[in-house]
């Protein structure tokens, strides 16, 4: 093994750990406001600004991925909330489909909350 082949299954270094969001699409800030329509019955802040809304990807069809994650993986609502993400953001006009799916890696933490929320939640 040579060390170029070393290097080919391990993730590229500067590859970033949540994927980027289609921001440039017409769609994207309707999708976001849809987003903070959605709050964790737990904490008075919706999910956008808690940070756990990782990717908003929408496609050339205006079919939209969200990649997002919880504050915690045994959070009581994690079989519901990517369904209420899908409620708020199905109805937008122009949408085709959206789909939602869970990730844990990066794992949530504080420092992804905006600094609203950290207001909010006396963080500040």
């Amino acid at each position: 093994m040579t060390d170029s082949d070393a290097t080919t299954d391990s993730p590229v270094e500067g590859t970033p750990l949540i994927k980027p969001s289609s921001t440039d699409h017409p769609l994207h800030e309707a999708i976001v406001e849809a987003c903070r329509s959605v709050y964790d019955p737990e904490i008075p802040v919706n999910i956008y600004d808690l940070g756990l809304i990782y990717t908003i990807d929408i496609n050339a069809e205006n079919a939209v991925h969200v990649i997002m994650t919880l504050t915690a993986p045994g959070c009581p609502v994690a079989g519901e909330m990517p369904g209420w993400v899908a409620d708020a953001i199905e109805p937008l006009p122009g949408v085709k489909q959206v789909d939602v799916d869970l990730a844990w890696e990066p794992p949530w933490g504080m420092e992804m909350m905006s600094d609203e929320a950290r207001l909010e939640l006396g963080f500040m």
